[in-house]
């Protein structure tokens, strides 16, 4: 027995150190403005006391995360400051990209996967072989971890690591230690409580429905350790009088009902049914007022962004997810199998997924990981986890949209097929089958319907259009239109933007390191123009935006154009603006 345990975890550590490997490659590549979020973090909590973490505004980036995970970046500013002091300067340390700082930050995410690591590894350690080791490649080879925490850039790994010890606890009938890691999961990243109800009801059957006295003791013992971890996490804050501002940092509901890189769920539909209709109606010589307000914007008005369909608030999106959590709540109540926790959980994510309120593309972590788990206990269920698990990879496709990345994550998601085709297929082998394994006939009862097929079949023909097709086409008419720019020379000033649009002028970037070290084109990267001054405003723009304004805005809602000057413009609406740089 001790063979095979030291046997399988030599195994995982392969698995492991190939998928660091990886990792460490990927170390020059794409970061995007998560990396200077984290950053800015590390130089809050080292650089100002406890008390002023969640009011500084010094960077834009502010702090909005629970304390625990507050604490975290505290913990890693302490080495942070040993490999360079000005990673955690809160002034000079703004928008730095040294290489210090980018090794630092990115191998602390490596580090922190070991998290991740022993939780596979304890979930899966009473697995037979097959199933640990399949289990092992879909979550710790996972293309969506790497896409988002390793290019990216977040630290989903070292989260879903605790989830995973979770429900190990759990599954092994030690309710009260799963509980007690969820609340501190919690308390590092408060986006997992969509799992809370799930929970809430299986503790409260299976562990404290068991006799008046029993019972009550166990329900007293659970709520004062939760209590416990809550008090280590917030009480601080409370005492200082400072919880109200709290809350209000890691629950900005005036983001909007949508990401800025839309998750494909129920409200992607919903938005798209309210254009069509407003479409119609004002063919129809209905008026339509045009909504003032974003969907994705950084800022959003009181207005509704809806022209026809009822405005959809927080408060709705939180009973739909309840609501749709309430058939798997129930049958938690009535059989509360350990067994099937992961699978609950994986129920209540998606759900969350689905119908929550400014949804990341990247939650669809919170259920990949644990149906993976759930994938080896029968052959439907490694179905459902084969289709669910390239459409979530695919949908994370726009976080990386620079070409040098392309072949990338197209080469991680087919890598991940990959190995999801070969290991169900040995996973779920026809036994009768496998005896003319002689005459090189091994069959399989895995595999997918013509359906999913011709599912999967859209979403090649749409990565081709996208990518391909429509490139080639639209690219030949932006080089007329930017021949006739170049050529005619717009004046910046008497270019007048419509409605609630803004023309700004972008910042120029230095060309070269700190270092004095000639930067690669590749290297300029059009998101890192967050700043630049107002040129002019369209009619319905408000007064506090104007000409000669300085602003903060990101790339993913502006449209940059040529106007044939030195210089680089871009539109964007006002909504969009983050702030005014004074």
């Amino acid at each position: 027995m001790e063979l095979r345990e030291s046997s399988d975890r030599r195994l995982l550590l392969r698995f492991f150190a190939v998928a660091t490997a990886v990792k460490l490659l990927l170390i020059p590549s794409y970061r995007s403005t998560d990396f200077e979020v984290h950053r800015n973090w590390l130089a809050i909590t080292h650089s100002l006391p406890l008390s002023k973490w969640y009011f500084d505004e010094t960077s834009p980036w502010t702090l909005d995360y629970p304390p625990f995970f507050a604490y975290f970046e505290r913990f890693l500013s302490v080495f942070a400051r040993l490999v360079d002091p000005r990673i955690v300067d809160l002034q000079s340390g703004l928008d730095y990209s040294a290489e210090s700082v980018i090794y630092f930050q990115r191998i602390s995410v490596i580090v922190s996967d070991l998290c991740l690591l022993y939780g596979v590894y304890r979930l899966t350690r009473k697995l037979e072989p097959m199933k640990r080791n399949l289990i092992c490649a879909l979550v710790i080879w996972s293309p969506g971890l790497l896409i988002v925490d390793h290019i990216h850039f977040q630290y989903n790994g070292f989260l879903l690591g605790w989830l995973l010890l979770s429900i190990s606890f759990l599954q092994d009938g030690r309710d009260l230690f799963g509980g007690f890691l969820f609340a501190v999961l919690l308390c590092f990243k408060h986006l997992f409580a969509v799992a809370a109800p799930v929970y809430f009801v299986y503790l409260l059957r299976h562990y404290c429905w068991s006799g008046l006295s029993t019972g009550f003791r166990r329900l007293v013992t659970l709520g004062t350790v939760v209590v416990a971890v809550f008090a280590a996490a917030y009480g601080p804050f409370i005492y200082i009088g400072q919880i109200k501002q709290v809350i209000s940092r890691m629950f900005p509901f005036g983001r909007g009902l949508c990401h800025a890189y839309w998750a494909p769920n129920v409200w992607v539909f919903y938005i798209i049914l309210d254009k069509g209709l407003a479409f119609l109606l004002r063919k129809l010589g209905f008026e339509i007022q045009i909504p003032s307000a974003s969907f994705t914007g950084g800022l959003v008005g009181d207005s509704s962004p809806f022209a026809v369909l009822p405005q959809i608030t927080p408060l709705t999106t939180f009973a739909m997810v309840l609501l749709a959590i309430t058939p798997c709540l129930i049958k938690a109540w009535k059989k509360p199998q350990p067994g099937h926790v992961a699978r609950w959980i994986a129920y209540a994510y998606t759900c969350g997924f689905l119908f929550g309120w400014h949804v990341h593309e990247k939650a669809s972590l919170h259920f990949t990981i644990p149906l993976a788990i759930v994938a080896v206990q029968s052959l439907e269920d490694a179905k459902h986890y084969f289709l669910v698990s390239i459409v979530s990879c695919y949908s994370l496709f726009p976080l990386l949209y620079e070409p040098r990345e392309y072949p990338i994550k197209v080469l991680l998601l087919l890598l991940h097929c990959m190995v999801m085709w070969l290991g169900f297929a040995a996973q779920y082998a026809d036994e009768k089958a496998s005896k003319k394994k002689e005459a090189g006939e091994l069959k399989s009862k895995f595999g997918i319907g013509c359906l999913e097929k011709s599912y999967l079949m859209g979403l090649v023909m749409v990565e081709i259009v996208s990518q391909f097709l429509h490139p080639f086409f639209l690219g030949i008419r932006r080089g007329c239109l930017r021949i006739n720019a170049i050529s005619t020379k717009w004046e910046p000033t008497k270019v007048v933007p419509q409605a609630d649009r803004v023309l700004v002028r972008l910042e120029e970037l230095a060309q070269t390191t700190s270092g004095g070290v000639l930067l690669p084109k590749a290297a300029v990267k059009f998101e890192r123009y967050l700043t630049g001054e107002v040129i002019s405003v369209g009619s319905e723009v408000g007064q506090q935006v104007g000409p000669g304004k300085k602003v903060l805005f990101s790339d993913v809602s502006a449209y940059e154009v040529d106007l044939g000057t030195g210089a680089r413009h871009c539109f964007c609406k006002e909504s969009d603006l983050l702030a005014l740089v004074e």
